[in-house]
């Protein structure tokens, strides 16, 4: 019996120590500052999602491989993924919405112009400032991935599982899928997310498919076949940890949580707007009523109407 106690004390202590070192390996950068004004919190949890086109720590031959391209071909650091990962207060069902990047807003101190600029003119700190201010509510945690984490994360669970309607040529993200299910690789799946040209929708389209993917990659992630096996949680646990950029204020059980709450069935929706126009900044996604009311539902812990949801997956 004292054999058997000491063991499950030594594998408590080991799993302490393994979630332990898993955080401290995050990267971490002030993403959520206070400033004057500030809102109060949003009832029930907030988390903003951002995927930048980083290349740091990619040799030329990774580029090449994950056809990203130079740091210097891209002209700086930028993001086309955001999302955000809402739970109600009240235990509700988690809402994932996807962010249009062109969606036109006031960006503090610089003016109206599309969501995307705000991280390029001043990094998380400014892109979740511009969206609490815009939207009306707090976002409580951040997280955020480039281009190789996300490659590696995908490699680490074994590939991820997808199905698509048609098939999907796309030289310039080095994607070439035919109709049907089968496994993404690292190098596939971030093509997949990337590829917008070849959609009527372009942007509208990827964003879909964005959240398509990242469902199933939680889904890969959490199952019992990875996490019970020692070999590819170990390998999860560094790549990711190694990959993912948080607040200060944040840890690996936050993202665990946030992870946890995705692997299931979400209500998914792309924040909506009403209408496209074009002026100094080019063609842009106007906020409008439709977008105001959205986003007032969320921040006063309502669910949205359900014209904004999407009828599937």
């Amino acid at each position: 019996m004292r054999i058997l106690g000491l063991v499950l004390v030594l594998i408590l202590t080991l799993g302490v120590v393994s979630v332990l070192w898993a955080d401290s390996k995050l990267q971490r950068i002030d993403a959520l500052t206070d400033y004057p004004g500030r809102g109060g919190n949003t009832p029930g949890s907030i988390t903003l999602l951002v995927g930048t086109d980083s290349r740091e720590g990619l040799t030329p031959e990774q580029q090449a491989q994950l056809s990203t391209g130079s740091e210097s071909d891209a002209g700086g650091k930028r993001t086309d993924t955001m999302m955000l990962v809402y739970t109600p207060r009240d235990s509700g069902r988690t809402m994932l919405i996807s962010l249009p990047r062109d969606l036109l807003v006031d960006i503090p101190g610089y003016g109206q112009n599309k969501l995307n600029a705000a991280y390029t003119f001043g990094g998380p700190a400014l892109l979740t400032r511009t969206l609490e201010e815009q939207t009306g509510m707090r976002i409580d945690h951040y997280a955020e991935i480039g281009f190789g984490g996300f490659a590696g994360i995908v490699d680490a669970v074994g590939g991820v599982d997808i199905c698509i309607e048609e098939p999907i040529n796309d030289p310039l993200a080095g994607l070439d899928l035919a109709a049907g299910c089968q496994t993404l690789a690292g190098p596939q799946a971030l093509g997949f997310v990337r590829t917008r040209y070849g959609f009527a929708e372009q942007d509208l389209q990827r964003v879909r498919n964005q959240r398509q993917f990242l469902g199933a990659l939680m889904s890969a992630t959490m199952s019992p076949g990875n996490l019970l096996n020692p070999f590819t949680a170990v390998s999860l646990v560094d790549a990711g940890s190694e990959a993912v950029t948080v607040d200060t204020g944040d840890h690996i059980w936050n993202l665990a949580s946030v992870m946890w709450k995705l692997r299931g069935d979400p209500l998914t929706v792309t924040a909506p707007y009403d209408g496209m126009a074009s002026g100094a900044v080019g063609s842009y996604l106007v906020w409008g009523p439709s977008t105001s009311g959205f986003f007032d539902a969320v921040a006063s812990g309502r669910t949205p109407p359900q014209e904004y949801l999407d009828p599937g997956p």
